[in-house]
């Protein structure tokens, strides 16, 4: 199964063999979607951006570290990595 993740320029070029965001520093986490939500989180919070970069995730690559829930009470579960990202799960 595949997931996805709306990636900074910046903080995707700073990768190295595993990728980090702001968010996994601050929150724990790293915020991502499933195809049938990636749209809507596209358009809520990236709507005038053309310069991020759409990660397209293995999802059996993160294992026991990728958790869907609803933490923002918001009626639909959404896949969190607690973890960084392995570079080798981004295809």
């Amino acid at each position: 199964m595949r997931i996805y993740h709306i990636a900074e320029p910046g903080a995707w070029a700073a990768k190295s063999d595993v990728y980090r965001t702001d968010d996994f520093e601050s929150e724990g986490f790293i915020h991502c979607s499933t195809e049938t939500q990636l749209a809507g989180v596209a358009e809520s919070f990236y709507k005038d951006r053309e310069d991020l970069v759409l990660l397209t995730i293995d999802s059996t690559v993160i294992g026991e570290a990728l958790v869907y829930e609803d933490l923002y009470d918001m009626g639909e579960k959404f896949p969190h990595v607690y973890g960084p990202i392995p570079v080798a799960a981004v295809v």
